[in-house]
């Protein structure tokens, strides 16, 4: 995997993007410096590009910050990306996060970002999964409180919202809508549920600072193109030499911001967000599954072909799953700052390097 990494860093495309967020969150980081975080769920897909941001800030602004990385595989995490690894700021934590043993001393922030996406996408084991996000929820809060962590930022989801209406263009932060608990496909969705109220509850009894970001979807480096992501999965098919199989009749709508916008929307909540006052996390730009599939197709020569399950039937949409984000623009500023189809390049250029650098090996 080093060789992998050392293909991406003379693409430029990890420094490329790492700067791209620095030169937009260089008035955040003063918080940070000298202080300690805790981060479960910081070798995942969201945890790797938090990581990557907080190295990058570390580095470069000579922060001298630390982070304690909770994680169940070091072995595996090392493999996957050895330069944050063994970054002298990073120190990893054994443990599962419904049992972790609590690391000694203070810790100025966490960060709850563990789920393990593979058991919310299957639903095979829906039971193992509730337990993950709520039992690991309270256990990493109980943590905050015993070493006086002042900020907490739990990564929860739009999933919270439950289907969004069809006549609901974007879903705002206020919906009171929600999933159905006697179907188990909710799992994920009242999970994250849960979590936001446990939250609650520590912020009103202990005075915790609870940031809550409601995660939609997103594409970019390290995006797990074997699940129910459906943008890792066409880059997966066209890397394969495709077709790119839709699964569907490509009307569904989604939107997807890339990573690196996600990595400053994190940042700025924990760090500027106000407490229990959730904010929607993703891009306002509608597109249509068969839309996203185009774009990947358009970034392989020759253009890769797509094969759809279902024929599509005119009037009849799909189902829509799109976030309102005029809360974070009235508050922060924020907005994304790189187009969807942008994205998909830089997304697809990584994982052709990745791919390059696994055959060389």
């Amino acid at each position: 995997m080093e060789d992998v990494v050392r293909l991406l860093e003379q693409a430029g495309l990890l420094i490329e993007d790492l700067n791209h967020i620095l030169s937009l969150t260089k008035g955040l980081w003063d918080e940070l410096r000298g202080q300690r975080l805790f981060i479960t769920g910081g070798t995942g897909f969201f945890g790797c590009w938090i990581l990557e941001s907080l190295c990058w800030a570390n580095d470069k602004l000579d922060l001298h910050t630390s982070a304690t990385v909770l994680t169940r595989n070091s072995r595996s995490f090392q493999r996957k990306a050895p330069h944050l690894a063994s970054h002298p700021a990073i120190q990893l934590h054994m443990g599962d996060v419904r049992s972790f043993g609590f690391p000694e001393g203070e810790y100025s922030h966490i960060i709850h970002a563990a789920t393990d996406t593979r058991e919310s996408a299957s639903g095979e084991i829906p039971l193992a999964m509730l337990d993950t996000i709520v039992a690991g929820t309270q256990h990493t809060l109980e943590f905050a409180r015993q070493c006086g962590t002042p900020k907490f930022l739990l990564i929860s989801s739009g999933a919270v919202y439950g289907p969004q209406p069809p006549d609901l263009s974007h879903i705002h932060e206020d919906y009171v809508g929600a999933p159905n608990p006697l179907d188990p496909r909710s799992t994920y969705g009242e999970s994250k549920r849960m979590a936001e109220h446990i939250c609650a509850l520590y912020a009103k009894q202990y005075g915790i600072q609870i940031k809550i970001a409601r995660c939609f979807a997103f594409v970019g480096p390290y995006l797990p193109l074997d699940i129910h992501f459906a943008i890792g999965n066409f880059i997966r098919d066209g890397l394969h030499g495709g077709p790119i199989q839709v699964r569907g009749d490509g009307t569904p709508y989604r939107s997807y911001l890339y990573t690196i916008d996600l990595a400053i929307w994190l940042w700025t909540i924990l760090l500027k967000g106000k407490s229990c006052s959730p904010y929607n996390v993703g891009s306002d730009e509608v597109v249509t599954i068969i839309d996203v599939a185009n774009l990947v197709a358009e970034q392989f020569e020759p253009r890769m072909r797509i094969e759809m399950e279902r024929i599509q039937v005119d009037g009849l949409g799909g189902g829509r799953y799109i976030p309102s984000i005029e809360k974070v623009r009235r508050e922060f500023g924020l907005c994304p700052t790189i187009g969807l189809a942008e994205a998909v390049r830089r997304t697809t250029k990584w994982f052709h390097c990745v791919e390059c650098g696994l055959k060389k090996k």
